[in-house]
C-alpha cells in the first residue's frame, strides 16, 4: 500500500539496506570482513525507532541518527557503517525508491480509472444527447465530456509513467557547499513532507475514481426526451438547407422558421407547454416539399458527425496500447 511504501519503518529498512549496499568493496584494501557485511545484512531490518529518536534529539541530524541506530544492531560493522557514502547518498536514494514504489502502485490505479472511461464511451459512443456550449444548447455524443475527462487522465498517465521510468538513483558522493547548507536542509525537510502527502491523496482519490466511474449511469430515456424538447429548433437549418434543394428561396424560408420559432417558444417559456415547432411546421403549406424528409432531417445521429469513430480511434491507437502493460 501507499501508507506502507512512505511509513518510517520502510523508509528506515531501506536506509539501512543503502548503507550496506556503499559498502566499499574489499578490492579497495579497506579492512572490511564478509562477517561486517553479513551483520549488517541480517539487521537490516531491525530499526529500534526509540534508540532513532534519542539519537536524533541528540545529533539533529536524521541521517546520521540512523547511522548511529543500526550501529546498535551490528557493533562488528559500526566502524565501515556510511563508509564512503554521503547524507544524500542515503536520504535521495531512499526517497527515489519510495517514489519508484509508490508510481507502481498509484499508475495501475489510474490505468483502471482510464479503463473504466474508456469502456463507458465505447458503451456509448453512438448515444447523442445533449450539451451547452457559448450559452446555447447544442449536440453531442454521450461520450464526449467523458472523453474530455478521460484524456486528461490520459495525458497524466503518460507523465507519470515517464517519470518513473526516469528515476535514477544517485551516487555515493554528493558534494554541497556550506553556504547551501541551511537551504538544502530546508529543502529535504519539505520534501519528505510534501512527497507522501501528495502521494497518499493521489491514491485516495484513485480509489475514489474508480468507485465513481464503476458507477456511471445512462439513462437513454431521459436524454430522449430532452432532445425532443430541443431538437426542433435545433434541426432549422437542416430544414432550411433542405427547402432549397427543393427549390425554395433561403431568406423567405428563415423568416418563416423565425416567426414559427418564435411562436413555438412562446409556448414553451411563456405557457410551460411542449416545443410544438415541428407540429406548426406541418403545418405550414409552404414546408409541404419536404415533409416526406422530416424525420430523416430529425435523427439526433445526423448531428455528431464522427464522433463514434474518432471515440474507436483514439481508444484503439492510443488508450488501449498504453493500459495494456499497466493491466498484466
Amino acid at each position: 500500500t501507499t501508507e506502507a511504501v512512505f511509513a518510517c519503518r520502510n523508509s528506515s529498512c531501506l536506509s539501512s539496506c543503502l548503507c550496506v549496499q556503499c559498502s566499499p568493496p574489499q578490492a579497495l584494501g579497506l579492512p572490511i570482513t564478509d562477517a561486517q557485511i553479513a551483520e549488517m545484512e541480517s539487521h537490516a531490518e531491525d530499526i529500534d525507532f526509540a534508540v532513532a529518536a534519542e539519537e536524533e534529539r541528540k545529533l539533529r541530524h536524521d541521517v546520521m541518527a540512523h547511522v548511529h541506530t543500526f550501529a546498535h544492531c551490528c557493533p562488528t560493522a559500526a566502524p565501515i557503517i556510511h563508509l564512503g557514502a554521503t547524507s544524500c547518498y542515503v536520504g535521495d536514494n531512499t526517497d527515489l525508491i519510495a517514489l519508484r514504489d509508490g508510481f507502481n502502485i498509484l499508475l495501475p490505479k489510474l490505468a483502471r480509472v482510464i479503463d473504466r472511461l474508456a469502456n463507458f464511451a465505447e458503451e456509448y459512443a453512438d448515444l447523442p444527447t445533449l450539451g451547452f456550449t457559448h450559452f446555447h444548447v447544442d449536440f453531442v455524443a454521450q461520450h464526449i465530456p467523458e472523453c474530455i475527462a478521460r484524456r486528461w487522465v490520459w495525458i497524466n498517465l503518460q507523465k507519470k509513467n515517464k517519470k518513473k521510468n526516469k528515476l535514477r538513483m544517485r551516487g555515493a558522493v554528493i558534494v554541497i557547499t556550506d553556504g547551501f547548507f541551511p537551504l538544502f536542509s530546508a529543502l529535504l525537510l519539505c520534501r519528505r513532507i510534501s512527497l507522501p502527502e501528495s502521494f497518499l491523496t493521489a491514491d485516495i482519490v484513485l480509489s475514489t475514481l474508480q468507485n465513481i466511474t464503476e458507477g456511471l449511469v445512462v439513462y437513454p430515456k431521459v436524454i430522449e426526451r430532452d432532445i425532443h424538447n430541443e431538437l426542433p429548433f435545433m434541426a432549422t437549418e437542416n430544414i432550411i438547407m433542405a427547402i432549397v434543394k427543393a427549390g425554395g428561396n433561403r431568406q423567405e424560408c428563415h423568416e418563416k422558421i423565425c416567426v414559427l420559432s418564435q411562436e413555438s417558444a412562446a409556448v414553451v417559456k411563456q405557457e410551460g407547454g411542449d416545443n410544438d415547432l415541428l407540429a406548426r411546421i406541418q403545418r405550414d403549406p409552404y414546408f409541404a416539399p419536404i415533409l416526406g424528409q422530416l424525420d430523416a432531417l430529425l435523427d439526433p445521429k445526423t448531428f455528431i458527425g464522427r464522433a463514434p469513430q474518432q471515440v474507436s480511434k483514439f481508444l484503439a491507437e492510443e488508450v488501449r496500447p498504453l493500459l495494456e502493460p499497466l493491466q498484466r
